[in-house]
C-alpha cells in the first residue's frame, strides 16, 4: 500500500465509535497510512479500560482534561500536554479525570487497535457492559485483560 496525503477537515470524520463508554473517532487508519494509524478519543469522568497489554506500542497526547495513566504498576495524572508512550506488552490502564478529556492516540503498523475498536463498536452495545464478550472481542485482536 502506498500512502497519499489527505487532508481531514472537521465535519469529515467518520461517526464516533463507542468502545465501552470512551468514544473513538479514526482519524487516519491502516488504508490511509501504512506507517501510523491515529485515533481521537474521549470519555466522561472514569471511563477507559482496565489494565490490559498487547503486541503493539501505542502512543497517547493529552489535548484536554486530565487522564490517570497506570504503565507497569506506575501511576501518573496527566493534564492536557502531556505525552505517554507505552511499549507493546507493558501492562497499562487510562481512565478520564474529572469533567473527562480528550486525547490523541498513534499506533504504528501491525497495530489491530483500529480493527479492534470497529468489533467492540459492533459487537458490544451501549449499556450495562458484557464482560465475557468484551474479553471475547478483544482478544481476538491480541489484546489481554489483566483483571
Amino acid at each position: 500500500m502506498s500512502s497519499q496525503s489527505f487532508v481531514l477537515q472537521p465535519g469529515q470524520r467518520s461517526p464516533a465509535l463507542n468502545v465501552v463508554g470512551v468514544r473513538i473517532n479514526v482519524l487516519v487508519s491502516d488504508t490511509d497510512s501504512a506507517a501510523q494509524r491515529i485515533t481521537l478519543q474521549s470519555g466522561e469522568e472514569g471511563a477507559g479500560p482496565p489494565p490490559h497489554c498487547h503486541d503493539w506500542d501505542e502512543s497517547f497526547f493529552v489535548i484536554r482534561g486530565q487522564v490517570l495513566f497506570t504503565c507497569a504498576e506506575q501511576r501518573c495524572v496527566c493534564a492536557a500536554g502531556t505525552l505517554v508512550h507505552i511499549p507493546a506488552g507493558t501492562v497499562h490502564a487510562f481512565s478520564f479525570g474529572p469533567g473527562g478529556g480528550e486525547m490523541l492516540e498513534v499506533t504504528g503498523a501491525g497495530s489491530q487497535a483500529i480493527p479492534m475498536f470497529r468489533a467492540l463498536d459492533r459487537e458490544v452495545p451501549p449499556g450495562p457492559l458484557d464482560v465475557a464478550k468484551t474479553v471475547q472481542v478483544a482478544g481476538e485482536y491480541g489484546l489481554v485483560f489483566h483483571l
